[in-house]
């Protein structure tokens, strides 16, 4: 197979960066929604029912819901670290979810 052209190299990578960039505008867009009281609160009261029983704060179970965690078994898919970089989820929220978790006899991805 014949070796690409720097050329070409140079606009697959320009592609690749644009691509990136939109997908980053967009999810920028997604998350500020809120902000801009753009976000319809009832689709979150049909999703975050088992986030409300074990007590967590609104910014919390939205920050879960969005992320597509609606379970407390859907955590074992994700890292503690991971958990605490959502936007939302606090200092008391990871402390309840920590603790349900050991309840529950789950642990978090490494």
């Amino acid at each position: 197979m014949a070796k690409q052209s720097a050329a070409k190299t140079k606009m697959l990578a320009s592609q690749a960066k644009k691509a990136a960039a939109e997908r980053r505008a967009e999810k920028a867009a997604s998350t500020s929604a809120f902000a801009n009281g753009e976000v319809d609160l009832d689709k979150y009261d049909a999703l975050d029912a088992n986030w409300r029983e074990i007590g967590l704060a609104a910014p919390a179970r939205r920050a879960l819901v969005d992320d597509g965690l609606f379970h407390l078994s859907d955590l074992r898919k994700t890292s503690l670290a991971a958990l605490k970089e959502l936007h939302g989820m606090g200092p008391n929220a990871i402390r309840v979810l920590v603790a349900e978790m050991k309840k529950a006899d789950l642990s978090f991805r490494k």
